[in-house]
C-alpha cells in the first residue's frame, strides 16, 4: 500500500478485539515512533506500551470511555519540557510537536499492520499522574488504544474534509 492508501485508510476504531497484537508488529509500529522525527534531534520522549492487565486498569481511570477496557493494549508517548528545544526568541518549547510526530509516525504504522487506534486527547493528566506509571515531570498529549478492529472497518471510505482549497494558500 503506497503512503496516500494508508493515510486514507486510517481511521479512528472504537471497538476491540481483546486479542494481543503480535510482538513483531509492535515492535514496527514502536520503531516508527523511535525514528520520528524532533526538534535538533533531541527525541525528548519515552513510549510506554501498557499491556499488563493491572496497568491497563490504572489508565482506564483516565478515560471514562468504556469502548477503551477491550483494547489489549494502550499506547503513550511521554516527554519532559526540559529535554526538548526551545526556541530562544519566544521560548516556544517543541515538546508537544515532538510527541504528537512520534504518536501520528506509530498511529500510522499501526494501521500498516492492520492494527486499530484511536487518538485520545480527552483523558484525566492528574489522574494519569497518580497512576504511577510515568516519571513525575513527565507529560502526556495523547495516549491510543492499540488492538485488532472487533468489526469490519470503513477504512478507504470518501473522508469528509473541507475542500482542500479552502485551506491552502499558494503564494
Amino acid at each position: 500500500m503506497n503512503f496516500q492508501q494508508l493515510i486514507r485508510q486510517r481511521e479512528s476504531i472504537r471497538s476491540y478485539d481483546t486479542r494481543p497484537v503480535e510482538n513483531d508488529k509492535l515492535h514496527r509500529i514502536l520503531q516508527a515512533g523511535h525514528l520520528a522525527p524532533s526538534a535538533c534531534n533531541r527525541q525528548p520522549w519515552t513510549l510506554y506500551l501498557i499491556s499488563k492487565p493491572e496497568n491497563l486498569k490504572l489508565m482506564h481511570q483516565c478515560y471514562s470511555g468504556a469502548w477503551l477496557y477491550d483494547a489489549p493494549h494502550i499506547l503513550l508517548a511521554a516527554g519532559q519540557r526540559n529535554a526538548a528545544w526551545t526556541r530562544k526568541a519566544d521560548g516556544y518549547n517543541s515538546l508537544e510537536t515532538d510527541l504528537t510526530i512520534a504518536m501520528d509516525h506509530m498511529i500510522l504504522a499501526a494501521t500498516a499492520e492492520g492494527v486499530g487506534t484511536c487518538w485520545i486527547a480527552n483523558f484525566d493528566p492528574e489522574k494519569l499522574k497518580q497512576s504511577g506509571l510515568l516519571k513525575t515531570d513527565e507529560i502526556v498529549f495523547a495516549l491510543t488504544p492499540l488492538g485488532y478492529p472487533a468489526k469490519e472497518t470503513d477504512s478507504g471510505k470518501q473522508k469528509i474534509r473541507n475542500d482542500l482549497s479552502e485551506m491552502v494558500v499558494y503564494l
